[in-house]
């Protein structure tokens, strides 16, 4: 399988990802998470502004994928734990992603994720977590 056939196949296993709307592009092995708006995404209504779980979420969605292209296995890799960092409020714009792996061990990945909406040099969240690494 290439790397692209196993994103393919993290994208569609996901329910969670399917109610996001969440889709990636590969550029090589290079994953950027794209999160179109949506009305029903909305937690603030005054502002507008994407809930905070949906964020939250489609950073640790960003993550697992990244990790599905690099760390091939039929297997989904399992959360241990996550710190999100909320920088400025998600507004009701397409939202993007890129997961950066900063160790990759025999059995934890460690992993940062930055999201930003209008430019990637103001990030509106980033999330810091570990991994455990699924095995064949």
């Amino acid at each position: 399988m290439t790397s692209q056939d196993h994103l393919r196949a993290f994208l569609e296993r996901a329910p969670y990802i399917r109610f996001l709307g969440m889709t990636a592009e590969l550029a090589g092995d290079e994953l950027t998470g794209i999160l179109p708006f949506s009305p029903h995404l909305i937690g603030n209504t005054l502002l507008p502004a994407l809930h905070g779980g949906v964020i939250g979420g489609f950073l640790e969605m960003t993550a697992l994928a990244q990790l599905a292209v690099t760390q091939s296995t039929p297997r989904v890799h399992k959360t241990i734990d996550v710190t999100i960092e909320y920088l400025r409020p998600g507004r009701a714009l397409t939202t993007y992603a890129r997961a950066d792996l900063r160790k990759v061990g025999r059995r934890i990945a460690n992993v940062h994720v930055e999201a930003w909406q209008e430019a990637r040099s103001q990030p509106i969240a980033a999330l810091r977590g570990h991994f455990m690494l699924a095995e064949d």
